[in-house]
């Protein structure tokens, strides 16, 4: 069948009447093809929401919009003719063009699950020389919010650290760095950090983790790192065992709790307070925020919606700024996001100070060896002294013990 595609912005020009003039040759074109097909890639571009912009009624984008309307499902038929859209924009896309007739059948592109992410890897991986001891089954695993793309360039960064170490094929330590890189950022070993400032981090991140490890509901804890990385003093990378799609009360009141770790082993240990912690609290405050204003998870307030309107003025959602809470339910909704946000605190306390020994012994080893992983924090939990560090070095070694390696950043970075 002939496949006619164009971009949307394409249509829009600086003379008015122009993209309008596009779209009729576009479907004049198409029909004397007939039976064919047009897709519009990005079609946000001229199907966003009238009445939107600051261009009055002979705004250029409306006109087009307008015309493909029109050729779309106006009085003529386009028979044979078939159109496809694509966008990552649907919120904003105007009513009129979703209707029946339109585009009325949508296909929703979602992010893919562990066997789509094997399935794609096995695509990208043709494309380079791997070695015997890569599984994409384990890779998948441990790459949970993976898009496509995410994938294409996990494999592409593994070959260029095979390059780097004069390799022949691609092994899974390569692909280990590469998922660090990608979640973590590129380390920054060049960066000279004062002592004090190092014991610092290794502590906060020790908090992270040895709270991630008590707390019922929460992800497995992967790897700790006291290596700056991106814009990150030190980062604690925690691995869900599975794709998840909701979240319930519990996890969110262990996910606080988690990223107050790391504040208070700073205050316990080095008795001081820094910057490092402020995404931290951005973070909890947002998720104690959404539990009692979005999701109804508190008994005071209830299974109702306090959100106010945050709707964009230039996408015709909304010109003002609405609330629908009086003063007094504004109060209740403050007192009950402290009382979560205290709540966590003093268990994430309660549990850091009763761990002291572990705390001390945890810090000590990602001071001695900047990086360590799930068996080394095994150890320290267990009260054993942490093994060494894997060697890397050998192509024997598989990363994660083969059950389900890296990553997912869910832990706080130490340093906003």
């Amino acid at each position: 069948m002939p496949f006619f595609s164009i971009s949307g912005s394409d249509f829009v020009e600086m003379f008015v009447g122009v993209g309008a003039a596009r779209v009729r040759d576009m479907f004049e074109q198409a029909k004397k093809s007939a039976p064919c097909i047009i897709f519009v890639d990005e079609i946000d571009a001229v199907g966003r929401h009238r009445g939107a912009g600051l261009g009055g009624g002979n705004d250029e984008r409306e006109q087009t919009l307008n015309q493909m309307l029109v050729e779309m499902d106006g009085f003529e038929t386009n028979l044979g003719v078939i159109v496809m859209a694509a966008t990552n924009r649907p919120d904003i896309l105007d009513p009129a063009l979703l209707r029946p007739g339109r585009f009325d059948r949508q296909v929703y592109v979602t992010l893919p699950d562990v066997r789509g992410r094997e399935q794609i890897l096995g695509v990208h991986m043709r494309k380079v020389p791997v070695g015997q001891d890569i599984r994409a089954d384990i890779l998948a695993r441990g790459t949970p919010g993976f898009s496509g793309a995410d994938l294409a360039n996990l494999v592409n960064e593994a070959a260029l650290f095979a390059a780097r170490r004069n390799g022949r094929v691609v092994e899974m330590v390569d692909f280990e760095k590469a998922k660090d890189k990608i979640m973590m950022g590129p380390e920054r070993k060049s960066m000279v950090m004062p002592e004090e400032e190092r014991k610092n981090t290794a502590y906060h991140e020790a908090g992270h983790a040895l709270v991630a490890r008590l707390m019922p509901k929460t992800d497995p804890v992967h790897k700790v790192t006291v290596i700056p990385r991106g814009r990150a003093l030190g980062v604690t990378m925690q691995l869900p065992e599975t794709d998840r799609y909701s979240m319930d009360k519990e996890r969110m009141l262990s996910t606080i709790s988690v990223l107050f770790g790391g504040r208070i082993a700073e205050e316990v240990f080095m008795n001081q307070m820094t910057t490092g912690a402020s995404n931290d609290f951005e973070r909890a405050t947002s998720i104690a925020r959404d539990m009692v204003m979005r999701y109804g998870m508190t008994d005071e307030l209830g299974p109702m919606v306090y959100a106010e309107n945050e709707g964009e003025v230039f996408l015709g959602r909304s010109v003002t700024k609405t609330t629908n809470m009086s003063e007094a339910t504004m109060q209740k909704v403050d007192r009950e996001v402290r009382r979560i946000i205290d709540e966590q605190y003093a268990t994430a306390r309660q549990l850091i100070e009763s761990n002291q020994d572990k705390m001390h012994a945890m810090a000590h080893a990602l001071l001695e060896w900047e990086t360590i992983d799930s068996e080394q924090i095994d150890d320290i939990m267990g009260g054993k002294p942490p093994r060494p560090p894997k060697d890397w070095t050998s192509s024997s070694s598989k990363p994660g013990g083969g059950s389900a390696p890296p990553v997912n950043p869910d832990g706080a970075p130490a340093a906003a």
